[in-house]
């Protein structure tokens, strides 16, 4: 049910961003088409989760940027582990990539905060506009998952 992600597969994935009803985007244009394809083709890599063609979540790794770009899971197909799934194939995927630690931040008081606390994520601050930043070192990593 996890694919790597490719061009044609953004139309869906923008479909996912955009139906989240946390952490969403105040303007949808503000992620373009154009970034998807260069964050999946040039400066990392993407994954989909897809059912009967239809894809339900995503997850999108820079590794010129070291960062989670992007991890989302279409509403109300939460709690099947897909996001979980999602996230430990790009991470595992990363630290093959890269001995850099990797960051993401999300909005404060969501599930999303949980859940990247959850999977071992170490708060390091704030970032943004009041979002708290988390950091993951290949170390730490490989104590949770044992990556070789």
């Amino acid at each position: 049910m996890i694919r790597q992600a490719h061009v044609k597969d953004i139309p869906q994935i923008q479909i996912v961003r955009n139906a989240v009803k946390e952490n969403t985007l105040s303007d949808p244009g503000l992620v373009p088409d154009a970034d998807v394809e260069d964050y999946i083709l040039r400066r990392g890599r993407g994954w989909v989760w897809e059912e009967a063609g239809r894809i339900i979540g995503f997850s999108i790794v820079s590794v010129s940027d070291q960062n989670v770009w992007a991890l989302f899971v279409e509403p109300g197909q939460d709690k099947k582990g897909i996001g979980r799934a999602l996230h430990d194939e790009m991470m595992d995927w990363y630290f093959q990539q890269s001995d850099q630690p990797i960051w993401l931040s999300t909005s404060p008081g969501t599930r999303a905060e949980g859940f990247y606390r959850k999977a071992g994520w170490q708060e390091t601050g704030l970032y943004g506009k009041g979002e708290i930043r988390f950091e993951m070192s290949r170390d730490q990593w490989q104590n949770l998952h044992r990556i070789s």
